[in-house]
C-alpha cells in the first residue's frame, strides 16, 4: 500500500466524522507533519502519514516531539487501521 492511500482514506474517515484533515505545509520549517486533522468541538492533531513499516525521518522526529511538547497531539500513521484510533484519540482529547 502506498502513503498516498493510506493519506486519503484518513481524509475520507475525518471527513465523515464531520472534520477535516488539511495538507499542512510550513514553508522554512521543514520535518513539520503532513496533515492537519481538524474535528468538530476544536479539536486537532498532528498526523505524519507514511507508507506501511516506514518511520519518520530524525526531523520528522523532532517536530512530532516538539508539537507533543507543546502539548498538541501528534501521530505517525502507517497503516489504515490506525485511522480510527488516531480520531477518536483527537476527539477525547
Amino acid at each position: 500500500m502506498l502513503e498516498q492511500e493510506i493519506e486519503l482514506q484518513l481524509v475520507r474517515a475525518v471527513k465523515k466524522k464531520g472534520g477535516r484533515a488539511v495538507k499542512f505545509m510550513s514553508p522554512g520549517f521543514d520535518g513539520m507533519p503532513d496533515r492537519l486533522v481538524l474535528l468538530p468541538g476544536s479539536k486537532c492533531g498532528f498526523v505524519e502519514v507514511k507508507a506501511p513499516g516506514k518511520k519518520p525521518r530524525a526531523l520528522q522526529v523532532v517536530r512530532i516531539e516538539m508539537l507533543r511538547a507543546l502539548g498538541f497531539k501528534a501521530y505517525v500513521l502507517d497503516a489504515i487501521g490506525q485511522i480510527e484510533e488516531i480520531i477518536n484519540d483527537i476527539r477525547t482529547a
